[in-house]
């Protein structure tokens, strides 16, 4: 089983993002995701910037997969859009039935990511037969589904990929939160979510960590920790584990379950606020500690 790291869906300065891509490159992560997920206001990075950041990734070696927007609303994000599916080189991650559309009509590959309700082997083979070669399970569905999953499937060439390591993407809204918190229209919003580089945490009333906000999206405040997990993935014939960054950390981690020197002992400490319960079928806040054997 090889690592894939997501895409960034924070809104960080140009030089970041840059200097981030470029430790990437010196990794040794196979799989790197990259491409604005969450707001085409974002502007920080353009399709250009994105262009040249790929090559950069595939001349040290690296796979790498165009990620687009989870939410279009407008046609200047479709269009957007077709150039990147359209880009002549690298293949796209698709977060939205729209993206599947123009990558089917141009007759080309493409990744199914975890936005996308694929959630019976029907509509995985369907997508198949449009051009899917990988889909990344929805997050809350569990390790029993993925299971029968990986049987019906177990005679095409579909690949799976886990989102294994990060906070989670929950949902998508035409409304910004973070531009609300602050007062502001989202038409007018000044990117003011570029001041949250993980988001803003959402507390419940007892003080409880329950969720961030990251512009129009919305995350768990909790991360998920599935890496006690990779032995039963790999029994499984999963292809790819997802590390979901947050910040540059998340490259280390990434190189260290590449190598396979990580602690399988995942920490119950109150203040990481890890998670696992999709995966076990339960709440998805919920953390199940791995039993020693």
């Amino acid at each position: 089983m090889n690592i894939a790291l997501g895409p960034l869906q924070y809104c960080w300065p140009k030089a970041d993002v840059t200097e981030f891509y470029r430790q990437v490159a010196d990794s040794n992560i196979p799989l790197v995701y990259l491409g604005e997920t969450v707001c085409s206001r974002r502007r920080e990075l353009k399709f250009k910037d994105y262009m040249n950041l790929a090559q950069m990734l595939k001349e040290s070696g690296k796979q790498v997969v165009l990620s687009t927007l989870t939410l279009i609303e407008a046609q200047s994000e479709f269009s957007l859009i077709q150039q990147q599916v359209d880009n002549g080189e690298f293949i796209v991650e698709a977060n939205d039935l729209g993206t599947v559309d123009i990558a089917k009509s141009l007759n080309l590959p493409f990744v199914c990511g975890p936005s996308m309700n694929n959630y019976n082997s029907a509509v995985l083979k369907k997508l198949a037969s449009w051009g899917m070669q990988r889909f990344v399970m929805p997050l809350e569905l569990s390790k029993l589904w993925l299971e029968q999953i990986m049987a019906e499937l177990a005679s095409s060439n579909i690949q799976v990929e886990v989102f294994g390591h990060g906070y989670m993407p929950l949902a998508h809204s035409a409304r910004c939160f973070t531009a609300r918190h602050k007062g502001l229209s989202k038409d007018s919003c000044n990117t003011i979510c570029i001041d949250y580089p993980k988001g803003m945490l959402v507390q419940t009333q007892e003080s409880q960590p329950l969720l961030r906000l990251n512009g129009i999206q919305t995350q768990s405040a909790s991360f998920i920790d599935l890496r006690d997990q990779l032995d039963e993935m790999q029994q499984l014939g999963v292809d790819y584990f997802r590390v979901s960054p947050s910040s540059f950390a998340s490259i280390e981690l990434a190189n260290e379950l590449v190598s396979g020197k990580y602690s399988r002992s995942l920490s119950s400490d109150a203040a990481a606020h890890p998670c696992n319960g999709y995966w076990f079928n339960q709440p998805g806040l919920d953390f199940k500690q791995r039993t020693s054997q």
